[in-house]
């Protein structure tokens, strides 16, 4: 496939930005009231190989922005005007970055899907997948079915899927805690949350409970100066999650050996606010999640509307029978009738799609990435498709030079996992085979 070719188009020269400071990651203190799993729990049997179980773990304390309440539910006899009206005043208000990074606690939650190989021993590669904003952790299934068939699937002991803490299982979770405001650098604190206080030492198909229990206080501070000891971790992040997995490298870069970044939302910073503000696809994003559909009578009557929109037409046809499942969940609505409902709100869509400073934040941070941890960047190749822009993308790929390389998806625009899955996966299998080929030999993360 093709790549995009170093020297990018023209100087990389952009209007700097002072990034915020960090914030202390660490989960909410004892003793806690712990949650049951929002949704039946799954069958095990995922892969012929492979065990599937479901887990939840306390997000990071502290979280960027305050909490804000939600503003009231629309009327539902207001006219399509007014509704546009209002949603477009919301996404003025959503759009005004709060910039605080004092640090504000809170309890949330994320549910993570663990994928563990039969037998494994811990000699082989830990996979970490953060999703896109508005989908969910079992977005990536089809892929991970695809890539475990491949022949680096066999590298591969065990792999984490998770849920942000406004999407999927989490949403559900978390739906009486979550407010207005959101910074996109929280979730790549949340992953860095998990990777230090709760991924077990070792990949072994020990069952786990469902609530990860916090490794010693010794064994934190060493993965927090070191790294993981016994495991040697990729993560992969798609659009929102690709800036999420970034953030968190960028912080502990000790704790991976390597970054695949799908199309990933990290962005050249704008000249003025102003400018900022009036980004066409920021405001339409927003708008659009503001007024999405969120109900239907049943899964079914869900999928066979969505079968009928272009948007989803250019999916893989198991990706969206996999959004249907595990994006819905079975409800009643304000009538009491039952009803399929879309897991994630879409004002909490919006409210992730407004909060942009992360992304020019990361933007200029990554040419710092530690240059051990390997950079290979994925990127739509259908022309006329690419969400975040041509010129952007060649320029973004080759922000951190050395150990980079980017390969384009020619079927796919900004979606690759859910509109090409099969390409997808065999670009993570050719590059588990150059880079991991003898790791059941050798155990390093840098």
């Amino acid at each position: 496939m093709q790549s995009l070719s170093y020297p990018p188009v023209k100087p990389a020269a952009f209007c700097k930005i002072i990034p915020r400071p960090t914030i202390p990651v660490y989960p909410p203190p004892e003793p806690l009231q712990y949650p049951d799993l929002p949704c039946k729990p799954r069958l095990a049997s995922f892969h012929p190989q492979f065990t599937l179980s479901t887990h939840i773990i306390p997000a990071t304390h502290l979280r960027t922005t305050p909490y804000e309440p939600l503003p009231p539910p629309l009327h539902p006899t207001l006219s399509k005007p007014e509704r546009m009206a209002y949603y477009e005043e919301l996404c003025k208000q959503l759009r005004q970055d709060s910039a605080l990074s004092s640090g504000h606690p809170r309890v949330l939650w994320n549910c993570l899907n663990r994928f563990v190989r039969k037998g494994a021993t811990g000699s082989g590669l830990t996979l970490f997948l953060a999703h896109a904003n508005g989908f969910h952790k079992e977005a990536w299934e089809p892929t991970i079915k695809l890539l475990l068939n491949l022949p680096s699937g066999e590298l591969v002991d065990e792999i984490w899927a998770c849920d942000a803490v406004q999407h999927g299982d989490s949403a559900l979770l978390n739906q009486e805690s979550l407010g207005l405001t959101f910074d996109w650098a929280d979730n790549g604190r949340d992953i860095l949350n998990f990777l230090h206080y709760f991924i077990p030492s070792s990949a072994n198909d020990s069952p786990l409970p469902t609530h990860l229990p916090r490794v010693s206080p010794q064994e934190i501070q060493h993965r927090k100066t070191h790294g993981l000891k016994h495991r040697t971790f990729m993560g992969i992040g798609h659009s929102y999650g690709g800036c999420s997995a970034a953030v968190a490298a960028l912080e502990h870069p000790e704790l991976f050996s390597s970054l695949m970044l799908i199309d990933p939302v990290i962005l050249e910073p704008y000249a003025t606010k102003e400018l900022e503000l009036s980004n066409p696809r920021v405001n339409v994003n927003v708008i659009g999640a503001l007024n999405r559909r969120e109900t239907w009578p049943s899964k079914e009557e869900a999928l066979a509307s969505f079968k009928k929109k272009p948007f989803f037409q250019r999916w893989d046809p198991e990706v969206l029978q996999t959004y249907v499942e595990y994006a819905l969940y079975n409800t009643k609505d304000i009538q009491g009738r039952q009803a399929a409902m879309l897991k994630m709100p879409g004002l909490q869509e919006a409210i992730v799609f407004a909060a942009t400073l992360a992304q020019y934040e990361t933007y200029q941070r990554l040419p710092d990435l530690d240059e051990r941890v390997e950079l290979r960047w994925v990127v739509p190749g259908r022309p006329g498709e690419e969400m975040l822009g041509a010129e952007a993308t060649q320029l973004r790929v080759w922000r951190r030079l050395k150990n980079s390389s980017n390969v384009k998806i020619p079927t796919s625009g900004h979606l690759i996992p859910q509109e090409a899955p099969g390409e997808l996966s065999r670009e993570i299998d050719e590059f588990l085979l150059r880079k991991y080929k003898n790791i059941r030999n050798t155990k390093c993360n840098l």
